[in-house]
């Protein structure tokens, strides 16, 4: 994406301290040793005021923003004493918890310049700080993203997916002769993609219906939501992170309806975007003060109302007389899935910016939740519609 210009000191150097990652095992092991005419007894640990001596002789040689963080974690250490091993981290772009230390030391004074400050940057520069803002709600966030990204990997995920929605509706469309209300067709459900109730023992239907859409007005306002919304995300928190929350709610989205709207179909990729969707909205809510986007109003006004429109649609269409009786159209309880998988597992990973998931425990307590959520389904889907006794449409 081009060469940064010249950041201010608050630019990295809050980022770095700021944005934690909980050091491995090695952090219970003896810090390496520092060299001997710093640290004389070989004890990986070097006197503050050496350190800081240090820093001056050679502050020429640092950027500003590194040499101020040094300084902070300097300041940081009452016991007159520094890791080495803290130094070798910061040095190599690590995070530790020394960082966070460091940052609550030196705040004020690495803090001073709002990366909004930048000046003389191109396109490129201005789009990924456009970026940082509309999705990250601290400062502190901005600027290592700012100074880290590198578009590599690009966010892949959500435009490949997109363009197999695309590209499998294009093919429906001209195989079915009908682009409008392609679900209105006779032959529509017989694809194999479709999560029908009476092949629900064919898993891979649980996942392939989100390429599978009842239309181009049901398509275009799903491709325009998860790319407006899915490929910023990942570029944030990439296409691991984001992709987990955009399958986990296409899976809550078709295990929802065969639990709450068992005689119905699924179609479309309503809830992966409902599911990312719902998970940035909260995210902005939660840390509305931080978050900086313009018109952040306006803007999460817009996006709920487009989701309101496509979850009115699907709600009109599920009501709808259908057109290959005795199966109803598509269920809505998709969206109700991928919301509700959002505003849980979805809200951890996009607060949790550049820190590992693991390590949290508000994340294993949605991921339990989840997990009993698809084991419960598991087991209704295979018991519950024989003991209901319940009269299913016949197949495709």
């Amino acid at each position: 994406m081009g060469e940064h210009p010249s950041p201010g000191p608050a630019v990295a150097a809050g980022a770095e301290a700021e944005r934690i990652e909980e050091l491995g095992p090695e952090a219970d092991e003896r810090p390496p040793a520092a060299p001997e005419d710093c640290d004389p007894g070989n004890t990986g640990y070097i006197s503050s005021g050496k350190f800081r001596s240090l820093l001056e002789s050679h502050s020429s040689k640092l950027d500003p923003h590194k040499r101020e963080v040094l300084l902070a974690l300097a300041d940081s250490h009452t016991d007159g004493q520094i890791c080495y091993q803290d130094f070798v981290n910061l040095m190599s772009n690590k995070r530790s918890n020394s960082f966070r230390q460091a940052i609550l030391q030196g705040n004020r004074r690495l803090c001073s310049k709002a990366l909004l400050e930048e000046k003389g940057l191109n396109l490129s520069q201005r789009l990924i700080r456009h970026v940082a803002y509309e999705t990250l709600p601290r400062e502190i966030d901005r600027k290592w993203y700012y100074d880290s990204y590198t578009c590599c990997p690009p966010p892949w995920f959500m435009i490949t997916i997109t363009l197999l929605e695309v590209a499998f509706f294009l093919y429906n469309g001209v195989s079915l002769d009908q682009f409008v209300l392609q679900v209105t067709h006779p032959r529509y459900l017989q694809n194999a993609l479709v999560y029908h109730p009476q092949l629900r023992a064919q898993a891979w239907r649980y996942l392939t219906y989100i390429f599978m859409h009842a239309g181009i007005e049901h398509l275009g306002l799903n491709v325009v939501l998860q790319l407006l919304v899915g490929v910023p995300l990942e570029m944030v928190h990439g296409a691991t992170r984001i992709g987990l929350v955009y399958v986990a709610g296409v899976v809550a989205g078709s295990l929802a309806v065969s639990v709450a709207d068992m005689t119905a179909p699924v179609v479309g990729s309503s809830g992966g975007v409902y599911a990312l969707v719902s998970a940035h909205l909260a995210n902005i809510v939660m840390n509305w003060s931080g978050m900086k986007c313009q018109f952040k109003l306006l803007r999460m006004g817009v996006a709920l109302i487009c989701m309101s429109m496509e979850f009115g649609r699907a709600v009109w269409l599920r009501f709808h007389p259908s057109a290959y009786p005795p199966c109803p159209h598509p269920s809505f309880v998709a969206h109700l899935g991928g919301v509700a998988v959002g505003i849980t597992l979805g809200v951890v990973v996009l607060r949790n910016y550049e820190q590992r998931l693991q390590d949290q425990s508000l994340w294993w307590i949605f991921v339990a939740m989840y997990t009993i959520f698809v084991l419960f389904a598991v087991f209704w889907n295979i018991f519950a519609y024989t003991l209901l006794d319940l009269k299913l449409p016949p197949p495709p």
